[in-house]
């Protein structure tokens, strides 16, 4: 498989692991480190073999597990993992390899950022949502209650491996996760890209493996201009805002939806805020939520109560001046960010997505 670097300082490089510069790390500069793998249930049993099987220097690693899950991306969780650090005698010169999801990723950068104040960490997204999304970036956080990401930190891993081998182990359900923020990502910055996923017949991971790079690197490209989301980055909050606030509805229920789903429902509340506000036209936002419903089953969907879906969202993270801010569409393949949303408008955009989910 080719190898490609998307960015240098923190580089993304799409490559089947053999081929990588894992080894070299391994064998250079953390030669002499301890290694610690995070995994969850389900990279421990579909995808730690391959790792260990294609780099070598990693059979004394210690394979640390995490609960697989959203529900599972809190505190208590890292505390259990930081005793386990801890006991093992981990350093700032050791390394932590995260082999998962977004979760494991979210949660392992998380763990290794401020653990003695930051221990050298790696990502090998093994979901497409991690590929071209949770992986990149430098973000790594925790769930606070039902508030998402809330305690977290600005933290890059020494690289990010995309090996889409893994995608052969996913479930239809974490393929429409992860092409839920390919979508956003064209949405917001690419036409082009957006169009191209009009024209196809479905939603596969072999279907999408021409889209992958090319997703990951719009959102390294907003990332690399604005690190620490003090402006363009917020762009790729658009769907997250509301798909945050429902998410954070249901995270502790018996009913929790994914966080693609999460997003897609959020997408389909955010385009109609965007032509309320008058950015958006009819017409485009018809052809947006008509392909948002194609691609993605929005059924079984639990009822949620509009004064929680507003709560939530006020206590969103990027909000400030004690008004909801969120990222909208000012055309199809452009994105437009801090744009205020009043509880009127709010509540227009949740009328209109229970008419497009029942």
């Amino acid at each position: 498989m080719p190898k490609s670097s998307i960015d240098h300082s923190s580089p993304v490089i799409f490559s089947s692991l053999d081929e990588s510069p894992l080894q070299q790390l391994l064998d250079t500069e953390f030669v002499h480190s301890k290694k610690v793998i995070i995994v969850d249930e389900n990279t421990n049993e579909f995808c730690l073999e391959y790792l260990l099987t294609s780099i070598t220097g990693l059979e004394d690693a210690e394979v640390m597990m995490l609960p697989a899950g959203e529900e599972n991306k809190v505190l208590e969780i890292c505390f259990q993992v930081w005793e386990a650090l801890t006991e093992y005698g981990i350093g700032r010169k050791d390394l932590i390899i995260n082999l998962g999801g977004g979760v494991v990723t979210d949660t392992g950068g998380f763990i290794a950022a401020v653990f003695k104040r930051g221990v050298p960490f790696l990502h090998i997204p093994t979901s497409l949502l991690g590929m071209v999304d949770a992986a990149i970036g430098g973000k790594t956080g925790i769930d606070f209650g039902p508030y998402k990401n809330q305690l977290g930190t600005f933290t890059m891993p020494e690289m990010t491996i995309v090996d889409t081998a893994f995608l052969g182990t996913l479930p239809q359900e974490e393929v429409l996760n992860g092409f839920a923020e390919m979508v956003k990502h064209a949405l917001i910055a690419d036409i082009e890209l957006w169009n191209a996923f009009l024209q196809l017949e479905r939603i596969e991971a072999n279907e999408l493996m021409p889209f992958i790079e090319k997703s990951a690197a719009i959102k390294m490209q907003i990332v690399t201009e604005d690190p620490a989301e003090a402006g363009q980055r917020k762009l790729l909050n658009f769907g997250h805002t509301v798909g945050h606030a429902l998410e954070g509805c249901f995270l502790s229920t018996e009913t929790p939806i994914s966080h693609g789903l999460a997003v897609v429902l959020g997408m389909i509340a955010e385009v109609h805020l965007s032509v309320e506000l008058g950015y958006l036209s009819s017409h485009d936002q018809e052809l947006i939520v008509s392909s948002l419903k194609k691609w993605f089953p929005l059924i079984n969907i639990p009822v949620f109560e509009n004064e929680q879906v507003i709560q939530l969202m006020k206590n969103d993270k990027k909000n400030s001046e004690n008004k909801i801010k969120a990222a909208l569409l000012k055309k199809t393949g452009k994105g437009i960010f801090d744009q205020i949303s009043t509880d009127e408008g709010i509540l227009s955009a949740l009328d209109y997505l229970r008419q497009h989910i029942n």
